[in-house]
């Protein structure tokens, strides 16, 4: 049986947030929410992220900002604002394990990740570093991501998905995309397999880890 991770990044947005929980809701599916600080700061965002967590999904770290990944701007500045201020506004709605998922760029695992800076901080943070195993490009191909994520996810037998909960990203066909993988019997899951943490709690366990930092 496949087992799929569904992840949702970049908001809370309101307007899509909330219809995204519904859909979840009705599947009975739980997942994580990777937040943006900044977003969680504006008006709705945080009644959207305390929501997500009254019905089960996790919150983790998106960074602040998302303007630029962590390894292109190696600051020690950069990476505590990033870091640590979304953290600290996620507050009690955080998961135990300070799950951190750094800015991909796209979607490519590579050194631009993360700074030495901000690896120093996920490490004195304790924090858990999660990536993904399918990014397929709901923000920028709302035709073509539900077919690649499927055929991602027919190779493997654990695939994290990384979609979005903003604008003119998954929400429209994300029904469509749960009830395929349901027809096909996926198991979803709210754990993460160990391919694609790199850091748990401060702790590096992924050779992984010496491949995204500059």
């Amino acid at each position: 049986m496949k087992r799929v991770t569904l992840t949702f990044d970049n908001g809370p947005t309101p307007g899509i947030t909330e219809r995204v929980l519904d859909v979840l809701s009705a599947r009975r599916i739980q997942t994580t929410f990777f937040v943006v600080g900044e977003r969680l700061a504006a008006q709705g965002g945080r009644a959207l992220a305390a929501r997500a967590h009254s019905e089960g999904h996790w919150i983790g770290n998106h960074s602040w900002t998302h303007s630029a990944p962590l390894g292109e701007k190696p600051g020690a500045e950069y990476a505590r604002r990033e870091i640590e201020e979304t953290q600290k506004l996620i507050g009690e709605l955080s998961h135990a394990d300070k799950l951190f998922r750094p800015m991909g760029g796209g979607g490519a695992i590579g050194p631009h990740l993360l700074s030495r800076a901000a690896l120093e901080l996920l490490q004195q943070g304790k924090y858990t570093c999660v990536l993904w195993s399918s990014v397929p490009g709901d923000w920028k191909d709302q035709d073509g991501w539900v077919d690649r994520c499927l055929s991602e996810i027919a190779v493997r037998d654990w695939t994290v998905v990384a979609i979005h909960d903003v604008e003119n990203a998954a929400l429209p066909r994300l029904p469509e995309f749960l009830d395929r993988l349901d027809a096909l019997g996926v198991e979803f899951l709210q754990d993460f397999p160990d391919d694609v943490v790199i850091m748990r709690r401060g702790e590096g366990i992924s050779p992984l880890l010496s491949q995204i930092m500059r």
